[in-house]
């Protein structure tokens, strides 16, 4: 679904996100969605990933990285039906998964999304 200009709208983009994430293809979604200067913030820095991320590139530079350390992905990623505002959405995505070194794990985050112009500005998830 687009406008007349072509920009897709908050509840398109979160539709095409969530087909996405649900396929595992993150790669796809942010270089499709995400305006260049988008924002990632993550709950809490750790020793692998700052609290802050800036930039398309650098997003997904952190997702190659993060998925360098997933050694399996058990069944499908689960995506909640997304919550709309004007210019942002949510949605819970559950992973259940196994990571170098790590073990075997399940991932459960709330993750907050903030549009302007048509693409993903910003990113944020809470556990």
């Amino acid at each position: 679904m687009t406008t007349a200009t072509s920009t897709m709208t908050t509840r398109a983009i979160a539709a095409r996100l969530a087909e996405l994430c649900r396929k595992g293809d993150f790669e796809t979604a942010q270089k499709e969605l995400y305006a260049k200067d988008a924002v990632s913030i993550e709950p809490y820095a750790t020793d692998d990933f700052e609290k802050e991320t800036k930039g398309l590139d650098e997003i997904l530079e952190k997702g190659e990285k993060f998925q360098s350390m997933v050694e399996a992905i058990h069944g499908p990623v689960d995506i909640s039906d997304p919550i709309f505002a004007e210019n942002s959405f949510a949605f819970s995505m559950t992973m259940d998964m196994t990571m170098k070194q790590k073990g075997r794990m399940k991932m459960s985050e709330l993750c907050v999304y903030e549009v302007k112009d048509g693409k993903i500005i910003s990113e944020q998830f809470f556990m």
